[in-house]
Order: structure tokens, then C-alpha cells, then sequence
């Protein structure tokens, strides 16, 4: 049995002290105790060496070519012999009875008055200065004997590579620290390397941790996460330049995570584990790093979000990081103060960060004290090329928020908030990538199988989940291509229509029916009509409902079935159909307001209410973009339609 009496004890004398230090101060005490430099040095055959890094100066022991060779099929000559030559005048030479094809040693000199037949890659006879290109001549035969006509005179040295000209004997082939594209493997390969020497690429373990962590592949029980973690972090340190070594899942075991840790010590030049860094119950792997003293634990707290609970130790020379078990935050973290590491480790330079500068179009708050990195989205703002940076409001906890944003900002640790049309630079994540079509507003899977066609076609899209009000503040300030919206006007009870300004289109879409959802067999809800359900819903105070975000066309259609009653529950407030109806599926609610296609998927009982538009609004000025137009063609197509109906979605 938990014994929660010595884990309150525990948590009050604070194990796990955090001193929370700046961004920077925090990374100058890591680095203080690493050499930031390559771990050492290793052969790898040209196979292997793709992205590695050049850890000696290679140097040519051959010419290339090697050999003077012929640049085009055509006759090698002396151009002494062409001078005069024309089409009218042409001057005639003697053919030799060789014809020298790549790789075949010439056995003829070319002499005065005579020519040789010579295919590209060809070898150059003795005597031969220039090559004639086969198109200006014409073969004549005169007996035993063939005349060459030359109709276009030759200067020396035409259409010859000669020995050495593209790399000589003893020159630079490569410099260390350069990079090994295909482009560099390939000059290798010329001048005979079948292997090179490279900075050996660090060993990296990962450790995932936590009671609640299973393995992607393994059934899911009740409060258990599949770990993304390890496998985002894998991908991270190879993309770094390091080499990762998954070591699997810890539990939320001293003596496991002990054995982890030094089983990725002896093995690996780094250890990062994920997923216990704070004062919580269940985080042990502070405990597992905080028996190191040569130095040990050198940062524990950055004044960072996401990221305040970074653990940062070194020992025997090997860094051992701990970071938070969010994947946004551990992400960032990794991206912040490991991946620098690993790419000193590997010969690789620090990454240069670029930074596009942009318009926040919303208001968002902060909290003061510690520097907030967030996540955002670039979209242009209008055709000259002005960018919109929109915050990722997800959270460190969302696996796709990092993934998903273009950069991030920095808001200042004094900071409250940043107002909304304020000036912010971006740094970026990789590379911008923008899209040809913006949709902001509210997700649907239908508007997925359209998004799907739409890339299959070469048609980017970048999509932002921001809901249907969200949706349309940014068409309307013309941030976006298309907004998908499904608002109900709570007087008129009509669809989307009355909310659009003379400047915004509205394009028909399809529909969704609107249901109450509840567990299949409750009698509450089981055979019964709409008024029979929320009055038995209204009647019993042990009936929890599940209620949906304020602004959202659910929670109007909600509030208008209620009639101003607020049943418990009222104020729990999600905002997607699919957090309704999980929420009904695991009995933390009984009943609440979701589409039919999402009461199927969680095979739960379904009530129609009514029909649901869900529609898309267009700003006029981009109406006759293509990818827009395309986009309407596709509402029309019969094999979307037919997508969409197999979802229970009605044009």
C-alpha cells in the first residue's frame, strides 16, 4: 500500500530543492564542466559517412582526371591541322584505325594530317591538342581509306579535361569540420578514398520514466501515455549528429532508474532521461542523479516555460540531463541545452539560429518571473509578404505543439502579457515553410480528408485549430485563406451566415448532426427523446454533464437546450467534441453535446438534436486564388462526398 503519511514528510523537507537560475547563467555552469569539443575520431567507409563531419584534411594522391580526356564524342586532332577549316572549305584528315572509348589505352599517335575517333571520357592520343565534336565533321570513304572533313577549325586545348584539372595531386580535397553530403562523398570517391575519417558521433542513452509511461504498440489501460518522448528525443540526438540508444522505460523506482543510469553511463558518452524532474510524488530521477558529486547536479530549475524543471549534471566527465516529462518542454529543453552539447561532441558548428520579424495578432498573457518561449505559427498577412506570428495554445503537455510551430517568441520575464498587434521577432525551428492555403478555425476529420487531397495534389496547407470564433476574427483581418466555422446565431438559430461583414464570402460546406452523447445501457438516456433526456438529466443531482467552451456553436446549442438551468458539470469546459465524448467514455461525465461521427469512434449511445452547418468563410480579396478554387472544386467532387458521408457528414 502507498504509504502517502511518509510522502507528505518527504515532499515537506523538500528533496528536491530547486534553485532556479536564468537561461544563461544555467547553461555557462553545464558547460563549465564540459569539454565542449569531438569526443575522438573514427574510419567510416564511404557508405557510412553520409552527414558526418571530416576530421582530417583529406589530400589527393591522384590527379582527377588522370589523364587528359575528351569532353564530347568527336575526333581528336592537332589543331595546327583545322586552321582554315569551313564549311565550305573544309580540311580533310586521314582516319587512324583506332577508336578510343573510355578506358582504353591509345596505341596510335595522332600525326601530322591524320585523325582519331574518340568517345567522351575518352583518352588522348599523343600528338592530339583538341577534340572536334562529331556534329562538325562528315566521314567520307575513299577506298580503303576514310577522310574525315573538318568544317569548323579547333583551338588547342578544345574540348580537353586535362590531368588534374578538376583536382591535382597533393591539393586539398576536403578541409576538416566540413560536412559529408552526397556532393563531398562523391569528390571521395574520385581520388580512390573508400573510406574517411570523421569525429566518432556521441552515444546518447534515452530513458523514459513514470508508472504511467507504456510503450507505443502496447494496449492502453486507464491513465496511461504512450511514450512519444523517447522516440522524439531519439530523432532529436541523430538529428543533432549523435547516435541514440534507447534504453526503455523506467518506473518510478529508485533502484531501476539507478540501474538505467548506470547502465547509459557505461555505455554512452550522455545520458537524458525525461519525464521526473520537479517536486512531485511520483519524480524520482532527481534522487538518481543527485548521488553524482564530481560535480553531480550543477542546474536544477531555469527560469524557462516551458522547461522551469530542468536537472543539469555532469559526471566523470559525461552529462546527465533530466528533463520535464511534457514533450514540449522536454523538446525544448533538448533543443536549448543538449543539443549544443551533442553537436560540439560530434565536430559539428552551433547551429545559427534565423529570426524573422512579425505581428502577434492576439493578446496573450504571461507569467512574471521567469522568460516564456512560445510556440508559433508564421502565416503571411497580406501579399507583401508580412507575417502573422499565431501562439501555440496547447501547452508544454501537447505532443503536437512543438512539432507543429514554425518558431517561437520570447516573452521578457517581467512581462504580464504582450498586446495584441505588437511587433515580435520569430526564431525559427529549422526552416519557414509557407504554405499556399491557410485554414484557421475550428478542426473537423471531414476537413481533413479535403487537406489530404489537397497535399496529395502539391497544395501545402497550414492548418490552425483555433475555433470557430478564432476562425473568423482572422478572416476578417484577413490572416487566412479560409476560416471553417459552425457558430449558431442564439436568436435567429441560423448557421454561420449572420456573423459574415460584407468583406468575408461564406462557401457551403456539409453538415454534422448534433447529439447528445452518453453510455450506452444508461437508463437516463437509453430510448428516450430530447425533452425526456435533460429533464431526467436535470432531475438527477447525481448526473454530471460535460459542457463545451464558451463562444462554440455546441455551447450555444447547449445553452439553448438547458434554458438557463446549469446542471453539474455546467462549468467543466473543453473545447473539442472528441474531450466530450472521452470524457463520457471514461465516466468522469454522463452526458454532453458531441457530433455523431465522435460518438461512433467512442462507441457511445447517440440522441439527435439537430444538424450542425459546418461551413467555410473565404475573405473576397482571395477568391480567385487557385488553391481556394480548388478547394471549392473539391466540395463538388463525388469521391469527397462520398469520404464525407462515410464519416455520417451530409452535403
Amino acid at each position: 500500500m502507498n504509504d502517502i503519511p511518509a510522502t507528505l514528510r518527504r515532499l515537506a523537507r523538500q528533496e528536491q530543492f530547486l534553485e532556479v537560475l536564468d537561461r544563461d547563467e544555467a547553461e555557462r555552469r553545464f558547460r563549465r564542466h564540459l569539454e565542449m569539443r569531438p569526443l575522438g575520431r573514427e574510419t567510416v567507409t564511404l557508405a557510412q559517412a553520409l552527414a558526418r563531419v571530416v576530421a582530417s584534411r583529406v589530400i589527393a594522391e591522384i590527379d582527377v582526371p588522370g589523364f587528359d580526356r575528351a569532353s564530347v564524342d568527336g575526333f581528336a586532332v592537332r589543331a595546327d591541322d583545322t586552321l582554315g577549316a569551313s564549311e565550305r572549305i573544309p580540311r580533310r584528315l586521314t582516319l587512324r584505325p583506332e577508336i578510343l572509348t573510355p578506358g582504353k589505352v591509345p596505341l596510335l599517335a595522332v600525326e601530322p594530317g591524320t585523325a582519331t575517333l574518340i568517345a567522351t571520357g575518352g583518352m588522348v592520343p599523343r600528338g592530339a591538342d583538341a577534340v572536334v565534336m562529331v556534329e562538325h565533321t562528315e566521314a567520307i570513304d575513299e577506298g580503303n581509306t576514310t577522310i574525315i572533313e573538318i568544317r569548323r577549325p579547333a583551338a588547342a586545348g578544345q574540348l580537353i579535361a586535362f590531368a588534374g584539372s578538376d583536382m591535382a595531386r597533393g591539393e586539398t580535397v576536403l578541409h576538416a569540420g566540413k560536412i559529408l553530403t552526397s556532393r563531398e562523398i562523391g569528390m571521395l570517391a574520385a581520388v580512390g578514398c573508400a573510406s574517411v575519417e570523421v569525429w566518432r558521433r556521441p552515444r546518447v542513452a534515452i530513458v523514459s520514466t513514470g508508472d504511467e509511461i507504456i510503450a507505443p504498440g502496447a494496449s492502453m489501460r486507464p491513465g496511461a501515455v504512450y511514450d512519444s518522448n523517447a522516440a522524439i528525443l531519439a530523432a532529436a540526438v541523430e538529428e543533432a549528429g549523435g547516435f541514440s540508444c534507447p534504453l526503455g522505460i523506467g518506473a518510478d523506482d529508485d533502484a531501476v532508474l539507478t540501474r538505467l543510469v548506470e547502465e547509459g553511463l557505461a555505455s554512452c558518452d550522455m545520458v537524458v532521461l525525461s519525464g521526473g524532474t520537479s517536486k512531485g510524488v511520483g519524480d524520482l530521477c532527481y534522487r538518481a542523479v543527485a548521488r553524482f558529486t564530481d560535480p553531480g547536479i550543477v542546474v536544477h530549475g531555469v527560469a524557462l516555460k516551458p522547461g522551469k524543471p530542468l536537472c543539469l549534471a555532469v559526471t566523470g566527465g559525461k552529462p546527465v540531463v533530466v528533463l520535464p516529462g511534457f514533450p514540449t518542454s522536454a523538446i525544448f529543453t533538448f533543443h536549448e541545452f543538449v543539443a549544443p552539447v551533442i553537436r560540439a561532441f560530434a565536430g559539428l558548428p552551433p547551429e545559427r539560429a534565423e529570426r524573422l520579424p512579425a505581428i502577434l495578432p492576439l493578446r496573450v498573457a504571461s507569467e512574471r518571473g521567469r522568460t516564456e518561449y512560445m510556440m508559433v505559427s508564421l502565416i503571411r498577412r497580406d501579399a507583401e509578404g508580412a507575417l502573422a506570428a499565431y501562439p501555440n495554445a496547447k501547452g508544454s503537455g501537447a505532443v503536437t505543439a512543438f512539432s507543429q510551430a514554425d518558431g517561437f517568441i520570447a516573452i521578457d520575464a517581467q512581462a504580464e502579457s504582450v498586446a495584441a498587434g505588437a511587433s515580435v521577432e520569430v526564431q525559427l525551428i529549422g526552416h519557414a515553410h509557407l504554405a499556399d492555403l491557410v485554414m484557421i478555425g475550428s478542426h473537423c476529420t471531414g476537413l481533413d480528408i479535403l487537406i489530404d487531397r489537397l497535399h496529395a495534389e502539391g497544395i501545402t496547407v497550414k492548418a490552425l485549430n483555433v475555433g470557430s470564433m478564432g476562425g473568423l476574427a482572422a478572416a476578417k483581418r484577413g490572416e487566412c485563406d479560409i476560416a471553417a466555422i459552425h457558430l449558431m446565431d442564439p436568436e435567429s438559430g441560423e448557421y454561420n451566415r449572420p456573423f459574415l461583414t460584407p468583406a468575408l464570402e461564406l462557401v457551403p460546406g456539409y453538415r454534422r448532426l448534433q447529439g447528445i452523447v452518453h453510455r450506452k445501457g444508461d437508463p437516463r438516456f437509453e430510448g428516450r427523446s430530447i425533452d425526456d433526456t435533460v429533464a431526467a438529466a436535470l432531475a438527477a443531482a447525481d448526473c454530471l454533464m460535460v459542457n463545451r467552451n464558451a463562444g462554440s456553436g455546441t455551447r450555444i446549442l447547449t445553452d439553448r437546450l438547458l434554458r438557463g438551468a446549469k446542471p453539474p458539470g455546467y462549468w467543466s469546459q473543453p473545447k473539442s467534441h472528441n474531450a466530450v465524448a472521452a470524457a463520457v467514455a471514461q465516466d468522469r461525465a454522463d452526458w454532453g453535446i458531441a457530433i455523431e461521427s465522435v460518438a461512433r469512434q467512442y462507441g457511445l449511445g447517440f440522441i439527435p438534436v439537430q444538424d450542425e452547418h459546418y461551413d467555410f468563410v473565404v475573405p473576397k480579396s482571395r477568391l480567385d486564388r487557385a488553391p481556394i478554387l480548388r478547394f471549392q472544386a473539391l466540395l463538388a467532387d463525388q469521391s469527397i462526398r462520398d469520404a464525407l458521408a462515410a464519416l455520417a457528414f451530409r452535403m
